[in-house]
């Protein structure tokens, strides 16, 4: 039977709004499943603490289980293409930071685009870079220690992840002070700690709170940390400002994401699961503990990481390819 020609209009129309009405409809009962969150690196690390802190609390907002996967490898590039290649459906988020989600859209060739197939949901938290040094260092401040590194061009060693967060701080420090140095890769953070306190190699840009007991120990010299504020753990410490080197921030930090499309009233219910978490007083105990600051309220939304993602690309991409890293 030939349909009349209104007819058939109609019911085409109808047609096509089925899957939109279709996503509406799950976006409105979302979540009906537990949700993974992807964690591009290995267990019992950073990233992979901060994950399971907010994992933990969000579930009492979403009502659904959210399930830590850890997936390594490739720097946590295998992971995050993942993430980006996931339906965008709100049952696939990634935590990530600054190593994962800025500076590896410089160092590596990617499948994805570090930004543009992301959506935003939330920053998470901050921690602090640290420069410290082995206890045996003649250098006793910043200023001699960049002192020192000039009348050593290339003969100091500084210990790095290869192609990671570390090597990018020590290639600014460079760019920053004309000094020159040699870099000695490590697999992972704790043996170049170990090597620094065995005295097997002279200094290294490290995260904060990896370090901070080898500081109080006495086993290894601080000499400042990356941001403009003291760390609260290690208040002795002199930011860099007060160090003598201004503005030479380096503020790690961590975010949360959905593949880019997903629906906004999905990221408005998962961003509302991050602010109801960050506002609870055993996620902050849980966090202070680990040396991690939560932003202001005003600035756990989706536009605030959107924001800060897009500075930190615009400001590490050019001091990588300036640099030669390449992973």
């Amino acid at each position: 039977m030939k349909l009349p020609r209104r007819q058939f209009l109609h019911l085409a129309a109808g047609a096509v709004a089925l899957p939109a009405l279709s996503r509406v409809a799950r976006a409105q009962t979302y979540p009906t499943r537990p949700i993974t969150m992807i964690v591009p690196l290995a267990a019992g690390g950073g990233l992979d603490a901060t994950g399971r802190v907010l994992a933990d609390r969000m579930r009492r907002s979403l009502g659904q289980p959210v399930m830590i996967e850890n997936v390594t490898g490739g720097d946590g590039n295998i992971a995050t293409a993942r993430a980006a290649q996931a339906r965008p459906d709100g049952y696939t988020i990634e935590i990530g930071h600054r190593s994962t989600h800025a500076l590896n859209g410089a160092v590596y060739s990617l499948s994805y685009d570090v930004l543009n197939d992301f959506t935003p949901i939330s920053p998470i938290v901050t921690f602090s870079n640290v420069y410290f040094g082995r206890k045996t260092l003649p250098a006793k401040d910043l200023q001699e220690l960049i002192a020192w590194l000039k009348a050593n061009p290339g003969k100091a060693t500084a210990g790095t992840i290869a192609g990671g967060g570390s090597h990018v701080c020590g290639a600014y420090l460079q760019t920053s002070t004309d000094t020159s140095f040699q870099f000695v890769p490590y697999r992972g953070g704790a043996p170049a700690l170990q090597d620094l306190v065995a005295g097997q190699i002279d200094f290294m840009c490290d995260f904060a709170a990896n370090s901070v007991e080898q500081f109080r120990s006495g086993n290894v010299r601080a000499y400042a940390v990356m941001a403009k504020h003291r760390w609260q753990p290690a208040p002795d410490v002199p930011t860099a400002d007060e160090a003598g080197l201004p503005g030479f921030y380096i503020s790690n930090w961590s975010g949360l994401w959905a593949p880019a499309s997903t629906p906004q009233p999905i990221i408005a219910k998962l961003n509302a699961a991050i602010v109801a978490a960050l506002a609870d007083e055993n996620t902050r105990k849980r966090y202070e503990d680990l040396g991690q600051e939560m932003p202001p309220v005003a600035q756990q939304t989706p536009q605030a990481l959107r924001d800060l993602h897009k500075a930190e690309v615009e400001k590490w991409f050019p001091i990588v390819e300036a640099a030669g890293i390449r992973g």
